[in-house]
């Protein structure tokens, strides 16, 4: 169950963003801030999350003026705002009792306004296909980075797309 934080810590975000009909969702990574400092205290998941995956991701859907989110298998989808009291090693794909349930992913869609988004762009693999497709409804849904051939072919797009849509901004 998310905790009385993470769901005040989204309406305030809800009520600050929906800047976009683009929904960026971005995969957490393994590395959070707590492997660098484990005495580090709770803190935002734009700031708790450090891997190169989900910096990249962030950047991108910065860059293009996409409102994002991030796909916890523990926390579930969590809004940038939203506090984490600490580390965790839980991940979609495994067989960790940890992992948030369907039911519980499907409330945080309707209770964090994610269904309003007539686009959702998800910038992780393909474990992520049949959690966003069973939420989705009628959005445009789009896997921009399930053909790619690993990781560093991930990296390198988010890298190529960002500089195409911060060159945009500039013109």
């Amino acid at each position: 169950m998310i905790s009385d934080t993470l769901k005040a810590d989204s309406l305030e975000w809800r009520s600050q963003t929906m800047q976009s009909d683009t929904l960026c969702i971005i995969p957490p990574g393994k590395r959070k801030i707590w492997d660098r400092d484990a005495t580090h205290g709770p803190a935002s998941a734009r700031d708790a999350y450090t891997g190169t995956l989900n910096r990249k991701a962030r950047a991108y859907a910065e860059a293009s003026g996409y409102d994002w989110v991030i796909l916890s298998a523990k926390h579930g989808f969590l809004m940038p705002a939203d506090t984490l009291p600490g580390n965790y090693d839980t991940a979609f794909g495994t067989t960790n009792a940890g992992i948030i349930s369907s039911d519980e992913l499907a409330r945080q869609w309707e209770e964090k306004d994610l269904h309003t988004y007539s686009r959702v762009e998800v910038l992780g693999g393909k474990k992520f296909r049949p959690i966003i497709g069973a939420l989705a409804g009628t959005a445009a849904v789009y896997f921009p980075l399930e053909n790619s051939r690993g990781i560093g072919d991930m990296l390198h797009l988010l890298d190529a797309w960002t500089v195409r849509m911060l060159k945009t901004d500039d013109n």
